[in-house]
């Protein structure tokens, strides 16, 4: 058990994940200040009711994640840029005080133990299913790069989790997971389906890009030009 100050978010943090927070609220402030001071860390925990700033009664969910922080960057009218990096998973005991911040005790936990010959062959398939949507989650936002997840299965199942595109109560979800092979398991089925809806969507940009081009009044002049060089059926990538 250990007492840690929390930090009610409207995200869900994992371990290994980054977290970069603009802290303005003065009650946070303070909390960054004894942080820093005690050299200690605080938790992150993803809100179940109320509101992310302002709510002294937000209510969060009972799993949550320690918050190393890795730098802070004073800004102007006394406001914080603080980078964060995802440590080890908690579980909320008990609420000890509400005021001027959450303070709680909580225990840590990790996941259960499993056989790694056993999930060898779904672990392979979720890397290759992972590299492929972040090839296209990268293509579709450009911005980005590749990246390969670490040998650790455990922990490249959160940085897996951290990338999704998915709702914050799925993540949420992910995270209390202390099954490896389900939460695998979890992230193929939500792969499979990302996949192919972001293709889907690059195709619809890339479609909608060329018909602007020929509907434009320099289109046809445009294409005209290439064509000279590249044929008719060029492509615009």
């Amino acid at each position: 058990m250990q007492i840690l100050r929390l930090f009610p978010l409207s995200t869900v943090l994992f371990p290994g994940g980054p977290l970069n927070l603009h802290v303005f609220e003065p009650r946070y402030m303070e909390m960054m200040s004894e942080c820093l001071a005690e050299g200690e860390s605080f938790g992150v925990v993803l809100i179940r009711e109320g509101f992310e700033a302002g709510d002294p009664d937000a209510v969060p969910y009972d799993v949550g994640t320690v918050a190393d922080i890795v730098d802070i960057t004073p800004l102007d009218q006394g406001r914080l840029f603080v980078s964060t990096l995802g440590a080890e998973r908690f579980r909320l005991e008990r609420i000890i005080s509400r005021e001027p911040y959450l303070l709680a005790e909580v225990s840590s936990f990790d996941d259960d133990p499993y056989d790694a010959i056993r999930i060898v062959e779904l672990e392979c398939e979720v890397r290759e299913k992972y590299r492929e949507y972040r090839r296209l989650l990268i293509a579709f936002s450009v911005y980005g790069q590749e990246h390969e997840l670490p040998s650790d299965t455990v922990e490249a199942s959160f940085i897996v989790a951290d990338t999704l595109q998915v709702a914050d109560t799925v993540k949420q979800r992910l995270l209390e997971q202390t099954d490896t092979r389900e939460r695998l398991v979890t992230e193929l089925g939500i792969l499979r389906r990302l996949v192919p809806q972001l293709e889907a969507m690059i195709e619809r940009r890339h479609e909608i890009q060329l018909r602007r081009e020929a509907e434009s009044p320099l289109g046809a002049a445009f294409r005209s030009d290439q064509e000279k060089y590249f044929g008719k059926y060029f492509s615009v990538n």
